[in-house]
């Protein structure tokens, strides 16, 4: 028999290289594409790679997700974000196979003090917030069988983030001052793929889910000054920090930038976990990892 195919967008993303690399080592074939090869924002380019690949099921990592350049880039972050997901969509209808599409905590106002639902009030503060949600309602409008997964603050070894940052920064510094009052769930890429690679088994194992919109980050929450700290506490066990750095709290206001952020974004994954039988992980065991991963590529 042969093996299931899968189509990777946006392959070389920190999820979509995750999950490219995971997939390698499953008994999943998978067609992982980057920007460079397929450019989702072109209708007849989306058609054609779905025509040539003939993939059983695609997944969507393909994003503009420069939060506070989106305020600038509105159109590309609505031709990536919005117009992408329709046309991928568009396909997939067309070709009769299923799609995962990335979304992201930022569809939310924030101004709340417990963990958003899926079906809670969608109110995003900037361009990003916004051309994600228009993407899933893309999706949603154009395409029964679908999952749309909302992830939150995702780090890994590939590409910019958080925690890479973090780590350029104590090689720079013997103190930091991070923004302490917005709370959120940081999310390893690879816990992200695992579950991606999850989803896609039980997929193809039953030829049908649970479709609709779901939620995944790994818990507990925290503010971006404690993930700070996290980072460097890891950091220095590892050797990849040689001092303490002193990490002093500070507010949202005290440190403005061009796009708003939620203060509150944390998502409540019961439903993943639930219709999934999905066990979410920790973030300080993606971090550990992640760390691992940065100590490796430096020693070698």
């Amino acid at each position: 028999m042969a093996p299931k195919k899968i189509l990777i967008t946006g392959g070389n993303g920190q999820v979509g290289f995750a999950t490219t690399r995971l997939l390698h080592d499953s008994g999943i074939s998978v067609k992982s594409l980057t920007r460079h090869d397929l450019d989702i924002c072109q209708t007849d380019d989306v058609s054609r790679a779905i025509q040539k690949y003939q993939p059983e099921l695609v997944i969507n990592c393909a994003a503009y997700t420069a939060v506070d350049r989106a305020e600038e880039e509105s159109a590309l972050a609505f031709a990536i974000n919005r117009d992408g997901p329709s046309y991928l969509a568009q396909a997939c209808q067309a070709a009769q196979i299923p799609l995962i599409h990335l979304s992201t905590d930022y569809v939310f106002a924030g101004q709340g003090s417990k963990p958003y639902q899926e079906e809670d009030e969608i109110a995003p503060l900037g361009i990003y917030g916004l051309s994600k949600w228009q993407g899933e309602e893309a999706v949603r409008t154009t395409l029964t069988e679908h999952l749309i997964i909302r992830t939150s603050w995702v780090f890994s070894s590939h590409g910019q983030n958080f925690v890479r940052t973090m780590l350029r920064l104590a090689q720079e510094r013997d103190s930091l001052s991070v923004v302490a009052d917005q709370h959120g769930c940081p999310t390893a890429a690879n816990h992200i793929a695992h579950l991606l690679i999850h989803l896609a088994e039980q997929y193809f194992s039953k030829h049908s889910l649970p479709w609709g919109t779901y939620h995944f980050c790994t818990g507990p929450a925290t503010t971006w000054h404690g993930f700070a700290n996290a980072i460097f506490d890891q950091g220095l066990e590892r050797g990849l920090i040689s001092q303490k750095i002193k990490v002093d709290p500070i507010t949202s206001s005290e440190y403005p930038t061009p796009a708003q952020r939620p203060a509150y974004s944390v998502l409540d994954c019961r439903k993943t976990a639930d219709n999934f039988n999905y066990t979410i992980p920790r973030w300080q065991d993606g971090l550990r990892e992640v760390i691992e991963e940065f100590r490796l590529t430096v020693d070698g």
